[in-house]
Parts: structure tokens; C-alpha cells; sequence
């Protein structure tokens, strides 16, 4: 594609998506299983549903892939990588809108030559629009991230760490070998990304995320000059749909630090 699509008009899709169609349902709808096992609302369904529309409406050449697709047509959309497309979570922390804790948002990524060329993580409870185009930074409702006061040592540090999905001998080391000062878990992978990018939590681990998941927190984070990889010592991004593990810092010194205590190969 010639030119990538508007920043300001992808802000306001999805941030009328998630405060028309999330905000109004939460507390207020019943939830499903997923094969999976995993949670679906109704809500998770209208979001995905009025910002696949939009999208098409403005960028008809761009394909779509949405989590709630059935997954031969999401391995089909990534199967051809010649098409730009764009890759949604419509309700990243569907647990917690189910169950009426205020941290969930909507995640929109923009995939492009194998890329991650555009994301947007939107937070309708505190309206707050990350944001970030590869290679010209990120921004937090128009303020630009990165500018961050130096962080201390890891032991000074919080921990964003989602145990569940951990091999159990890690997590054990994690709880018994406690190597940062206090450990949060917060439910919503796209939200966690951007709020390391902003300084908020200073180590991040997660065993299993996927593309949607992470695909425009991933920009953001990289945008703002932060690091990653996987606890195998890879880039946590490919362009699949295969679940990735995700360790990240803003702070080169600190995320050394993190790896060196997670046995990271380096």
C-alpha cells in the first residue's frame, strides 16, 4: 500500500466502537465459553462487528482479521501475506468485563509486509488512546511516550507477570525467589504492553499470548525505545497466529537484568 491509513481517523473508530458498544454493556451482559474455553460476550461481537465495518467502509483493500472469526478463515487471512491486514481484539480482558473489574480495551494492529506497521490500544474506562506508526513513535491521547525518569534496579521494580500460563517451575522460582518488589496481574495483554511502554510496571512476563493480543502493544512498546523477546530469546513478533511468550522492559538495563534472572539466552 502507497500510504498507510490515517492515525486520527483508526483513533476515532475505535475509541466510538469501545465507548458505544463496550461501555454500555458493562455490567450489564452474560457471557458464553468459547471452545477454547475462553470467554464471549455480546459485547465482544458489536465491537467487532461496527469496527470491521468502518474499516472496510475507508480501506476496502485492506483484509480483516478479527479474534472472533472462526479460525480456518483466520489461518487463510494469514496465510497470504501479500495483502495488508488488519488484526483486532475487539474486548482484550473479557474476564474482567465479565466480571465488572474496569481494565479491559480495544486493540487494533495494522500488519503490512510482514510488518507491524500501525497500532492502536484503546482503554475506555480511563480514556486513554495508545498509539503508535512504525517508525515515527508513540503516543499516549497526542503526548508522545518515552520520556520516562530512569528506573532503578529490578528489586525496586514491579512485576507484571501473569503466572497462569508460566511453566510451573518458573512461577515457583518467581513466588520463592521473589526477584522485584511487589508482582501485578492485571488481565488485559494489550493494556499491559502500554502501560510498560508508559513506565507504569517495569518487568513484564506472560507464557501464551496471540497475535491480537499483542500486536499493537508490541509497536507501542518498540516505538517508545523499550525491548522484549520471548523466554526463548526470540522476537516475540511473527507474523502467525502461533501463541508467543512475551518478556519486556522500557529500560535496557533493567530488561538485562530480567533476563539474566529468567535464564534467557542472550
Amino acid at each position: 500500500m502507497q500510504n498507510l491509513p490515517d492515525l486520527n481517523q483508526l483513533r476515532e473508530i475505535v475509541i466510538g466502537a469501545a465507548r458505544e458498544e463496550l461501555l454500555p454493556r458493562f455490567t450489564k451482559v452474560e457471557h458464553s465459553h468459547k471452545a477454547d474455553g475462553s470467554l464471549l460476550t455480546e459485547a465482544d461481537l458489536a465491537a467487532q462487528h461496527r469496527i470491521q465495518s468502518a474499516l472496510h467502509q475507508r480501506w476496502p483493500e485492506v483484509a480483516f482479521l478479527g479474534e472472533e472469526m472462526d479460525e480456518s478463515e483466520q489461518n487463510a487471512l494469514m496465510a497470504d501475506t501479500s495483502q495488508p491486514l488488519w488484526v483486532l481484539d475487539p474486548l482484550d480482558g473479557t474476564s474482567n468485563f465479565a466480571a465488572g473489574l474496569p481494565f479491559f480495551s480495544t486493540s487494533l494492529a495494522l500488519l503490512y509486509q510482514g510488518e507491524i506497521v500501525l497500532g492502536i490500544v484503546y482503554d475506555p474506562i480511563r480514556d486513554e488512546c495508545f498509539s503508535a506508526s512504525k517508525g515515527s513513535g508513540a503516543h499516549l491521547n497526542g503526548q508522545a511516550l518515552g520520556r520516562h525518569r530512569p528506573q532503578g534496579p529490578l528489586k525496586q521494580g514491579i512485576g507484571l507477570v501473569d503466572f497462569k500460563r508460566l511453566p510451573p517451575e518458573l512461577a515457583t522460582r518467581l513466588v520463592c525467589d521473589l526477584p522485584y518488589s511487589s508482582q501485578r496481574s492485571l488481565g488485559s495483554v494489550a493494556l499491559d504492553w502500554c502501560w510498560v511502554a508508559a513506565g507504569r510496571c517495569h518487568a513484564y512476563l506472560h507464557g501464551k499470548q496471540k497475535l491480537w493480543d499483542y500486536g499493537a502493544g508490541y509497536l507501542i512498546l518498540c516505538e517508545t525505545g523499550g525491548h522484549s523477546c520471548t523466554l526463548d530469546g526470540e522476537q516475540v513478533f511473527r507474523p502467525s497466529l502461533e501463541p508467543r511468550s512475551a518478556v519486556a522492559s522500557l529500560e535496557h538495563n533493567l530488561f538485562e537484568e530480567w533476563c539474566q534472572f529468567l535464564r534467557i539466552p542472550r
